[in-house]
């Protein structure tokens, strides 16, 4: 998600783990989610200034429209994660608000029926479902100095004195974790998101000041004994976090958002291709299957009739797809899924690509430039894709040997289910459209 200020402005314009539970408390202990999570977001439909959509869209009947759509055209491939983003504990004005014990509860007017009924109308789907919160203690909580449940604290006693803002916009204050009642009152949150059936969290605008934060967090998801997915999540997260992260966040938003902010989606340009220029810089600081990058909603639903469009052509569509697969970032839907296209459909439900991603494997980039080539392995076998960040067609050769492969290689074209046959030395993908991919099969 963007700042309030720009959030100010919008309202002005406009699979799962097989772990039995996440531990999060250190990287020797941490059980890992042994795939990225796959499904859909809603931030992307919030930040849109299309007629319809915006952040007055999220509310309880839209909500379980997504959760109609996820379960009915993408759950069986795999697409479980219903993950309601920013506003769910706003009200239409945007301001924030708590329960008297300071933890977020749903704005009566966007959720009459209350979190906990919306959980089970979505777990009766087959589906999970995640929640949004960001880093800091939030002024609110702070200023009516809520009581912190099962202490004798109040939430103005574990902020740091003098009061310090943080996170990535400066709008809550920096929590003082010297003080035990601070993992308490984290502690108070995600026991009452357990007891709704929470199953993903997404902790916003982190930035290195807030890798205590994260810890708390994933501490308390450690003490709630029920198995959950934690996300950093910023725009993005600052690299220099990235250590002191790892040990308790499942993914790491390593990109700007990619939604425009506009009447569509995203475009190419804002900002779909910087995750080519911005996911080389922390390959290596990541840690599969432990610690993921997390490239943000894929802007893959609808380019046809009603709803709002994604605003990038299907060849740029199926380029998302494999740059996400092959670096097996959570795969989750941006857009109004209600109408989702036959094509995006298609692309998102492919198995063998979507095979790449749930291996939970992290590539190499082999190539840099205009023509991009990047590797995995699994297994035995090595994936190859190729990308023409370019603006014409091109063709874009592989030396087998820069791959360290030698000998005859089988190929198979992993996006077209098609067997291409045996080669010896090398390969040339043909006729790359401008933005467009490869993604191939060598064993």
């Amino acid at each position: 998600m963007r700042s309030r200020t720009r959030r100010a402005a919008l309202l002005a314009a406009c699979a799962l783990p097989l772990s039995l539970a996440l531990s999060n408390g250190t990287a020797e202990a941490r059980t890992p989610y042994v795939k990225p999570f796959m499904g859909w977001s809603s931030w992307s439909v919030e930040s849109s200034s299309r007629d319809g959509y915006g952040t007055h869209w999220l509310n309880e009947g839209n909500i379980k429209n997504a959760a109609d759509a996820l379960s009915s055209k993408l759950s069986s491939a795999g697409y479980k994660n219903l993950n309601i983003d920013a506003g769910w504990n706003f009200d239409y004005d945007w301001n924030f608000h708590t329960d008297a014990n300071g933890i977020p509860d749903a704005d009566k007017e966007r959720f009459p029926s209350g979190m906990a009924s919306l959980s089970d109308y979505v777990h009766g789907k087959g589906l999970k479902l995640g929640l949004y919160g960001a880093a800091g203690l939030e002024q609110e909580v702070y200023n009516k100095n809520a009581p912190i449940l099962g202490t004798d604290c109040h939430a103005q006693d574990i902020a740091v004195k003098p009061l310090t803002a943080t996170n990535k916009w400066g709008g809550n204050w920096k929590i003082d974790y010297s003080n035990p009642c601070a993992q308490e009152y984290i502690d108070s949150i995600v026991a009452r998101y357990a007891s709704w059936g929470v199953d993903f969290i997404k902790i916003d605008g982190v930035t290195k000041d807030n890798v205590e934060d994260i810890k708390a967090w994933s501490t308390a998801i450690d003490h709630s004994g029920r198995k959950m997915w934690l996300s950093a999540s910023a725009w993005p997260v600052d690299l220099e976090a990235a250590d002191g992260l790892k040990p308790y966040a499942n993914g790491v938003r390593v990109d700007t958002d990619v939604e425009c902010y506009c009447e569509t989606t995203s475009s190419w340009t804002s900002s779909v291709d910087d995750r080519w220029i911005d996911l080389p810089k922390w390959l290596d600081k990541l840690d599969a299957p432990h610690y993921l990058a997390d490239l943000d909603s894929m802007p893959i639903n609808n380019n046809t009739g009603s709803g709002l469009q994604d605003g990038i052509d299907d060849t740029e569509r199926q380029s998302v797809m494999t740059f996400w697969s092959m670096a097996s970032s959570p795969l989750y839907v941006g857009g109004d899924i209600y109408f989702l296209d036959d094509t995006a459909k298609k692309i998102l439900t492919n198995p063998e690509v979507i095979a790449v991603d749930q291996a939970a494997v992290l590539p190499k980039q082999v190539h840099d430039g205009d023509t991009q080539v990047w590797t995995k392995t699994v297994g035995g076998d090595t994936y190859l894709a190729v990308y023409n960040m370019g603006s014409e067609a091109t063709d874009i050769s592989v030396n087998f040997t820069d791959l360290g492969l030698h000998g005859p290689q089988r190929l198979r074209d992993v996006v077209a289910r098609e067997n291409l046959g045996s080669f010896k030395r090398s390969w040339t993908a043909s006729s790359v459209p401008a933005h467009g991919s490869r993604l191939i099969k060598i064993s």
